[in-house]
């Protein structure tokens, strides 16, 4: 590979990772802040982020389409194109907004109830999901507009609004949880709120950096533009992507239902080894998405071979980074249990976790790396939904049901075995890789 490969790469690859780290300390420090009013607001809190969750894999697998196009259109510098995907984009991301806030306003006992018995969490987490609908609406504003400037190779813009947010929640964390300045001491309805506040601000950034781009604007005049043959290439590429991250989203939802029925205690555990986890797949998730937009644009330009060879190298690195995650989680163990405070139960089914989560890294950095940025690279988004839908389906939640209702073997065996779900497509996900099926180049001369 040329210089310019890994100038391009390193250029994308520091922005993003700290974004994926702002991300990860967004839920950390709602975890950390809601430690102090109780293990209660921490189960319920991370059990009703499940349904912020599921929003965020659609959102996902929109943008999925949205970028794959994109960045193949950005590679051939063809700007109407891109102006007709972001319009498409923001008409898909609203539409899911409208549907999510309209439940969670309404019917959040109904929603709780999905993940837990327990009247107190569903109590809890319904304050929680009362306000956090209008987050929702906010966030498919700028998330698709950040999607599409990633496209275009512009991360540090969505870095700089990202962390600005991130640095606001803290603070206005502190001030609804806690109650600060005179204000009623808000609870988990502090961090709901917070959430929607500072996303709001990253809309208003949004159409500030609209105001002065060249190229990329956020405009909802788009969304009137009218191409079949863009909407036709956006839904095809698009829908596989959605539903394989809706069918992702809703399996690891349904893992932590299972959990949820085992306890309020494995949920507490679970919540903190989430916010671990987090941090630790940092950069494997930085490296997927570089590897996608990077490999994207190649092939767009019919660079075939060197988005081959550029395939190869993200590979590489993010072996290097999944065994990095492992190591940074290894470490942390001992200061994660020092300063968490959970029951006695809940801290040994965190010990045992953790350990648990040093390999599991690994199998989620090259899964993620090949299936969610690779592949959908070149178009090929079908793959990623039929492994994923298998293994999730098909292996994680049964051994997660077998184990725990039917063998009822220990919690800590029920979560091994489920945690066993990223290495049981590898031989699928190789094979597919070694075939080069993905590697097309999708876009037209005419739409």
């Amino acid at each position: 590979m040329n210089k310019q490969f890994y100038k391009d790469s390193l250029k994308m690859l520091f922005p993003i990772i700290l974004q994926n780290i702002f991300a990860a300390m967004m839920g950390s420090v709602d975890v950390i802040m809601l430690n102090s009013v109780g293990q209660d607001a921490i189960a319920a809190g991370s059990l009703a982020t499940q349904y912020s969750g599921l929003v965020f894999m659609f959102y996902s697998g929109i943008s999925s389409g949205s970028i794959l196009l994109a960045a193949q259109y950005f590679g051939k510098k063809d700007f109407k194109a891109l102006e007709a995907i972001e319009g498409i984009a923001l008409k898909c991301s609203l539409a899911v907004a409208v549907v999510f806030s309209v439940g969670a306003s309404l019917f959040p006992e109904k929603l709780m109830r999905v993940y837990t018995a327990d009247p107190v969490l569903i109590s809890e987490g319904a304050e929680y999901l009362r306000i956090i609908w209008v987050f929702y609406l906010l966030w498919a504003v700028s998330n698709t507009y950040f999607s599409m400037l990633r496209s275009a190779n512009h991360v540090s813009v969505a870095t700089f609004f990202n962390g600005v947010g991130f640095f606001l929640n803290i603070i206005l964390n502190a001030v609804f949880i806690f109650g600060f300045f005179g204000i009623e001491k808000m609870g988990i309805r502090g961090v709901a709120l917070a959430t929607c506040i500072s996303q709001a601000v990253c809309v208003a950034g949004c159409f500030i950096v609209s105001a002065r781009s060249k190229d990329i604007k956020l405009k909802f005049s788009y969304m009137f533009i009218k191409s079949s043959s863009l909407a036709k290439d956006f839904f095809k590429m698009s829908l596989p992507a959605l539903l394989n991250d809706v069918s992702w989203g809703a399996a690891f939802s349904a893992y932590v239902a299972i959990m949820g029925r085992l306890g309020s205690d494995v949920v507490a555990a679970n919540s903190i080894v989430c916010v671990v986890r987090n941090f630790a797949t940092v950069f494997c998730y930085a490296v997927a998405a570089v590897g996608g937009i990077i490999v994207g644009n190649l092939i767009g330009a019919d660079k075939i071979d060197e988005a081959e060879k550029g395939a190869k190298e993200f590979l590489k690195v993010t072996v290097i980074t999944g065994a990095f995650g492992g190591l940074l989680i290894f470490i942390s163990i001992p200061f994660v249990l020092k300063y968490a405070s959970l029951s006695t139960l809940a801290m040994h089914y965190l010990k045992q976790m953790l350990f648990i989560n040093v390999y599991y890294v690994m199998g989620t950095a090259v899964n993620t790396t090949l299936i969610a940025g690779i592949f959908r690279a070149g178009g090929c988004t079908k793959f990623g939904l039929i492994c994923d839908t298998i293994d999730m389906w098909g292996y994680g939640i049964t051994a997660g049901i077998l184990t725990a209702f039917v063998f009822k073997l220990p919690v800590v065996w029920v979560y091994f075995f489920m945690c066993l779900d990223e290495f049981v497509k590898w031989p699928w996900v190789f094979s597919f890789y070694k075939s080069k099926k993905w590697l097309r180049n999708i876009t037209r001369t005419e739409y």
